[in-house]
Formats: C-alpha cells, structure tokens, sequence
C-alpha cells in the first residue's frame, strides 16, 4: 500500500472515531441512546448461571415491555407534576392524593429508609405504582377532564387490561 493511501486510511480511520467521539458526547449531553455503538451486555456466565436459559432468553424479551412500561409510568408522573403545580397549594398535603396512597407511599418511604439504602427520591409522587397513578387522576378529574376520555377508560387501562370496544 502507497505511503498516500495508508495516510488516506489513517485519516478515515481518525475521523470515524471523532465521529463516534462526537456522537457519543451529544447522546450524553441531551440522554439520547444514538445507536452507534454496541450494547454492553454483561456476560452471562457472570452474572446469572444459575438461571435455566429459557427463563434468561424470556427476560431478555420482556426488557423491552419493560423499558416501555418505565417510559409510561415516567411520563405519568411528570404529566400529573405538571398538571397540579398548577395549583398553588401544596396539592400532596392538600387531601388530592386519595388517602390509601398516600399511606401506601408513607409506608414505602419509610421501610426505604429502615432498610438503609440511599432514598431513591425526595418526590412522594416516584413511590407510587401504576395503579396509584390511575387513582390519583380519578380522586383529581377536574384537572385531568379535558386530558383523558373518561374516569372509566383511566381506570381500565389501570393494570394494562386490554382495550376491547363495548
């Protein structure tokens, strides 16, 4: 190979990686998974050989749902946030959140700390379930009215039963 061509390949080569570099920053920068780079995924003779393969090759699949359920119940949270700070009362404290979950995540915050790990948050609202969060837009209708359909298709969509026209 020419001494022309191996500089050729050597930038190519370079400029690729600042690429990556480049790409790598900005999927940090703005928590974006870009794809350019492979998935690390931890060897599994490490980590959990004791587990037949049929169940591993079944959790691999449902880390998918997984991921979207996370998503889902991220972006319910953040919408009920956005749509009480609305009001200028303190609307947890203010008898809004129905009051078997708010004893539920008193109970939740407090076998948290009990146990010693690092609270995984200060928000009340990061310790409630699914259903809770259903329960929470129900108990608050009038904020949340002219967001959903009705009271009734929040409440069936509460532990994922699915959707069948009546």
């Amino acid at each position: 190979m020419s001494t022309q061509a191996e500089n050729l390949v050597k930038l190519f080569g370079m400029t690729t990686h600042l690429i990556a570099e480049d790409l790598t920053a900005v999927g940090e920068r703005y928590a974006l998974d870009l794809g350019h780079l492979p998935r690390v995924k931890p060897h599994e003779s490490e980590y959990y050989p004791q587990f037949e393969q049929s169940v591993r090759v079944e959790a691999a699949r449902m880390a998918a749902h997984y991921e979207t359920f996370y998503c889902l119940e991220k972006s319910i949270r953040k919408l009920i946030t956005e749509q009480m700070e609305d009001d200028p009362d303190d609307w947890w404290t203010s008898g809004k959140i129905p009051t078997g979950v708010s004893d539920e995540v008193k109970k939740r915050i407090k076998k948290e700390v009990d146990s010693g790990v690092t609270q995984r948050s200060t928000d009340k609202l990061d310790y409630t379930t699914f259903g809770e969060l259903t329960s929470i837009i129900t108990a608050n209708w009038e904020v949340f009215g002219s967001i959903f359909a009705s009271p009734k298709a929040v409440e069936k969509r509460r532990f994922g039963a699915p959707h069948r026209p009546e």
